[in-house]
């Protein structure tokens, strides 16, 4: 449920080209520190992150996510691509 969420918001704000979403959660469930919320891993590209600093793009990230940040994901690893940037990896 809350990967569709974080799907849907980051669709909304950032207006992927891609948007991959991995669901961790199951692996941490109960350790310590963890109070609830999820793991997950974003790798997001999007046009928008052209000429933004990996700081910049991961503030872009947590600002969209918002609220879902205090309850619903306690960790969240983030890949954050220009497309540019994604075709020189291939």
């Amino acid at each position: 449920m809350t990967a569709q969420l974080i799907k849907q918001v980051l669709t909304e704000a950032l207006h992927p080209e891609r948007l991959e979403i991995i669901d961790n959660s199951s692996a941490h469930a109960g350790h310590v520190g963890n109070r609830g919320g999820g793991h997950y891993h974003v790798t997001i590209v999007s046009p928008q992150f052209e000429g933004k600093s990996l700081v910049q793009r991961h503030q872009m990230i947590y600002k969209a996510l918002g609220d879902l940040m205090k309850q619903q994901i306690h960790a969240l690893g983030i890949n954050a691509l220009t497309p540019s940037e994604e075709t020189k990896g291939n």
